[in-house]
């Protein structure tokens, strides 16, 4: 039998511990945008009422008058992932659908991470259907929200389990004990009713979890 060498021998151990971070992090899935930057391509909405301007998707209702929440929805449903984006709300209310249901004329139900003005920003609210699921204590969340500057939200839904991070900061950890709260379903963004508003995203990115 052949000696090994020193340097071939931690050569092997330093190419063997490269490969079995890269199979790790391969079976943990890796974030994929699903947004291009580009166009809306994977998304459906009014177009009258969505765009697509210097890079991110702007929601916007002047000069319509809405008589129900309308959304912009993802083609494809999704079970357990980590999703992250980055919004910036100039005005009025919004928010992140998932694991939500589409229905006609653009109407969304399902979980919701809100985007507010007020003081439900950060919360876990059920798009017609239960309503408040998780409340925030406002006066804790106020410090971490850059009003009228771009926010990152992290999502996370595993199995029961949903968390959300506002700028690094959980603002909800909720486990679900009901059979009303969906599995699966598709992402959504969502432009409210009432006075005209605006809201924009960016760096739309979503790791699929087991």
């Amino acid at each position: 039998m052949l000696a090994t060498h020193p340097r071939l021998l931690k050569s092997l151990t330093l190419l063997g511990f490269i490969m079995g971070a890269a199979t790790a992090q391969a079976a943990e899935g890796e974030f994929k945008p699903l947004f291009d930057g580009k166009s809306l391509a994977g998304w459906t909405g009014d177009t009258e009422l969505w765009k697509v301007a210097d890079g991110t998707i702007v929601g916007a209702t002047e000069g319509r008058t809405l008589k129900k929440n309308t959304f912009l929805t993802t083609t494809k449903p999704y079970k357990n992932f980590v999703l992250k984006l980055k919004f910036k709300l100039r005005n009025g209310n919004s928010g992140v659908q998932f694991r939500s249901k589409l229905f006609d004329e653009h109407v969304v139900r399902g979980y919701q991470a809100d985007i507010a003005e007020n003081q439900f920003m950060g919360i876990l609210y059920e798009e017609g259907g239960r309503g408040f699921l998780k409340n925030v204590n406002a006066d804790e969340v106020r410090p971490h929200v850059k009003a009228g500057e771009w926010n990152e939200y992290v999502i996370t839904a595993d199995g029961p389990h949903i968390t959300q991070q506002l700028n690094g900061f959980t603002t909800v950890d909720y486990t679900e004990t009901s059979d009303k709260g969906a599995p699966e379903g598709i992402i959504a963004l969502q432009l409210h009713v009432g006075d005209p508003m605006q809201v924009m995203f960016k760096d739309i990115e979503l790791k699929e979890l087991p």
